[in-house]
């Protein structure tokens, strides 16, 4: 399957599940094209509405929506709908209406656009308040499911998009199952957790410390918030040593539930690789390199932890 980017994946499941649910509708803030949801709304016209630049009317449009019944995806770059993390506190999580929070854009590996546009404070944000779970998919097969899975979900959820393509890392007989972390890849070494973007770099970078003698346990945390804490546990009481690696601020993010889980239940040390300061404008795979995410970058902090 060629790469795909999660934010398209994303368009295709909602015009495929909206052919035979008419309760989704979609709302966006002047972004439609870049959100992927501009064909559903050629194709749906009375189920689409495009608020402008209003991201907290479009949230609390949403959260009117869902409160009457429909099943409302309100979509914006990450950094633009979390920016409103007023209206998400009271209209979405406190009221727990059931809003489908898309956040597309994420992490550094969105380019050119630079800082401004980049999400990478979103998971933070997110993990703070109650009632809002958070799933990152890795590539389009776990994307489309999540999608259809969000449709079913009784509660709030926010959905972490990504610009760029992301490389298949599962075959055609996954099941994406929320709240539940998947073991890509065996190890006895060193456990990488990781999701989104970043995930195929660490499958990559354990090819590279196989080379070396090191065996790393690759595990996908599509669902960030809740944790999976008994795979997590697992893996590392059985490796050791935890690396967590995020496109994302390496502070309350992914690295950061690791650590207060770790912390409270199971000491292990642990190296929290992201993001470290503000993000810039540069090429994808340069702006991964730079912040150490892409395989070589991983592999080498991997090993400087291991003290090999």
């Amino acid at each position: 399957m060629p790469a795909k980017a999660s934010r398209a994946a994303f368009g295709e499941a909602l015009l495929e599940l909206g052919a035979t649910d008419e309760r989704i509708v979609t709302l966006d803030a002047d972004l439609s094209k870049s959100t992927m949801t501009a064909k559903f709304a050629r194709t749906y016209p009375s189920r689409a509405f495009n608020v402008g630049i209003a991201e907290s009317t479009m949230i609390g449009m949403a959260a009117g929506l869902a409160l009457t019944g429909r099943v409302p995806f309100a979509c914006s770059f990450a950094c633009f709908l979390i920016g409103r993390f007023e209206t998400i506190r009271v209209s979405v999580a406190y009221t727990q209406a059931p809003v489908k929070l898309v956040g597309t854009h994420v992490g550094v590996a969105i380019g050119e656009d630079g800082y401004t546009q980049m999400g990478l404070e979103d998971i933070a944000c997110i993990r703070a308040l109650p009632n809002i779970p958070i799933v990152q998919p890795a590539d389009e097969i776990e994307t489309k499911q999540a999608v259809a899975w969000a449709v079913e979900h009784p509660g709030p959820v926010y959905l972490r998009l990504t610009r760029q393509n992301l490389e298949s890392v599962h075959g055609d007989d996954y099941r994406f199952r929320f709240g539940l972390a998947e073991v890509l890849r065996p190890g006895q070494d060193v456990t990488l957790l990781a999701s989104g973007g970043p995930l195929w770099n660490c499958l990559e970078a354990a090819k590279r410390l196989a080379a070396q003698g090191l065996g790393a346990e690759v595990v996908n945390v599509a669902t960030i918030k809740p944790l999976d804490e008994e795979t997590i546990l697992g893996s590392a009481g059985k490796t050791g040593r935890v690396v967590t690696v995020e496109d994302h601020g390496v502070h309350g993010g992914l690295g950061g539930a690791v650590a207060e889980l770790l912390s409270e239940v199971m000491p292990t040390p642990l190296r929290r690789l992201g993001v470290t300061g503000f993000g810039e404008s540069g090429d994808p795979k340069g702006l991964y390199a730079k912040h150490g995410l892409d395989p070589d970058g991983i592999a080498e902090s991997v090993l400087k932890f291991l003290h090999r």
